[in-house]
């Protein structure tokens, strides 16, 4: 049987619809190219905002007209967060959860067998144990991503991850280190370690998320270590100096921000105030003079004044983010902030997503101009319309123009110039 994939959402799901590729390949499917027709098509599903479980229904419903005849799954975290809406995805011939997605053969098997729709979702549990999927592939990438954390304890007010994917937990370090291994000898020179709440890493166990990355650190062959999204409350003084003394680590951080309001920090549950943000932001860029940070910061959660917003905008511009990704908020059923008062309108919110938004694409062009004539080492993926892209080691995109492929190596670069929101530059002998 042949099976195609359709992943939305972070890169925890992106891993995990790899590593069930790879399960499926171990027990006789094969994975379909795009010009071919499968005989099962699975939807991995997103639920962070309604958008998303939008897109994820209408994947599958368009997989359902296109392909009648084809098995359909769904599966991920909207259909494990609103277990309730399920019944009415007839399109569905099988449907799991993100608890029960590892019985995804046996459920295909059975189907096939009885012709039965299935619906098998089952809710977690505060004992519940990391589940894991086996070694994940990436084929066409030149980084790899290592799951290493699952769930989310914080129950911030706007968010419905913890119901989709539980309670916090860590996977065993020795299953680390094995899948470590494994990236290192398939040539992958760069991985990056993926989580729900990845900073959480080892907070039940008496662990930390250095614990992970020195395993990296040690594996011959992995010459790149970089981190997924952050909590800022969980970057302590000793992991700022553990993460020092590693040099294979990249000095670029994701720390959700949220909002740069302490009012509303509050209000949406968040473990930190604005001068603690702040604070962490200053102790970084001392540890890691080439660093560039990164963040999430929603607009128009309830209750945001023009004030509220513009010491956000203010408090984005004077922490200088080399990348801002703005989302207006999204009411989720089964969170406190979709009962909240004073909902913001659309219309408000989609004015100040694209005002901030213009703000911050200013302050990630001084970013990039200030490293033009700089010299930097770039690891570089897959060409692209004449033109070889790769990134630094803080994440910044650079290309070249050259001949010969050099996706996987990792070249030195002297920016020249900036073009289509990325450095350019050339080769250094």
């Amino acid at each position: 049987m042949k099976a195609a994939f359709v992943t939305l959402g972070c890169k925890v799901n992106q891993y995990e619809t790899n590593s069930l590729i790879e399960e499926l390949k171990k027990n006789g499917f094969a994975l379909a190219s795009s010009s071919e027709e499968a005989d099962v098509y699975i939807v991995n599903s997103c639920t962070v905002t309604a958008e998303s479980s939008r897109k994820s229904r209408q994947a599958l419903r368009k997989l359902r007209n296109e392909h009648p005849n084809a098995i359909t799954v769904l599966t991920g975290c909207y259909s494990q967060a609103y277990k309730n809406e399920l019944e009415a995805l007839s399109e569905a011939d099988i449907i799991l959860g993100n608890k029960t997605n590892s019985e995804l053969i046996s459920a295909i098997k059975a189907f096939n067998e009885s012709k039965k729709r299935t619906v098998n979702v089952i809710s977690h549990k505060k004992e519940d144990k990391y589940s894991s999927y086996g070694t994940a592939s990436f084929e066409g990438h030149t980084r790899a991503f290592i799951k290493i954390q699952d769930g989310c304890n914080r129950y911030c007010t706007y968010c419905i991850i913890p119901v989709s994917r539980g309670f916090s937990r860590s996977r065993p370090l020795d299953e680390i280190a094995d899948e470590l291994k494994t990236i290192a000898e398939n040539g992958y020179k760069e991985v990056v370690f993926v989580g729900i709440n990845l900073s959480a890493y080892g907070l039940e166990i008496k662990k930390n998320i250095c614990d992970a990355l020195i395993l990296a650190e040690n594996t011959p062959g992995i010459e790149r270590i970089r981190l997924g999204s952050l909590e800022p409350d969980h970057i302590t003084d000793e992991v700022i100096e553990n993460l020092k003394k590693m040099k294979k680590f990249c000095p670029q951080f994701h720390l959700s921000l949220q909002s740069g309001c302490d009012k509303t920090l509050k209000k949406m549950n968040r473990h930190y105030s604005r001068a603690e943000f702040e604070q962490l932001c200053i102790k970084l860029k001392e540890a890691f003079p080439d660093l560039s940070l990164t963040t999430d910061i929603i607009v128009g959660f309830p209750g945001e004044t023009e004030d509220d917003f513009n010491d956000t905008a203010e408090f984005a511009e004077k922490i200088g983010f080399m990348k801002v990704h703005v989302f207006p908020f999204s009411s989720r059923e089964g969170t406190p902030a979709a009962n909240y008062e004073n909902q913001i309108s659309k219309k408000t919110k989609t004015e100040r997503c694209s005002f901030l938004q213009k703000k911050c694409d200013e302050i990630r062009l001084g970013f990039l101009n200030n490293l033009i004539g700089t010299e930097q080492e770039v690891l570089f993926e897959t060409p692209k319309n004449g033109l070889q892209r790769g990134y630094t080691k803080n994440y910044t995109p650079v290309a070249v123009r050259c001949e010969n492929a050099l996706n996987g190596q990792i070249l030195k670069v002297k920016i020249t110039g900036i073009e289509n929101d990325m450095c350019c530059g050339i080769l250094i002998n």
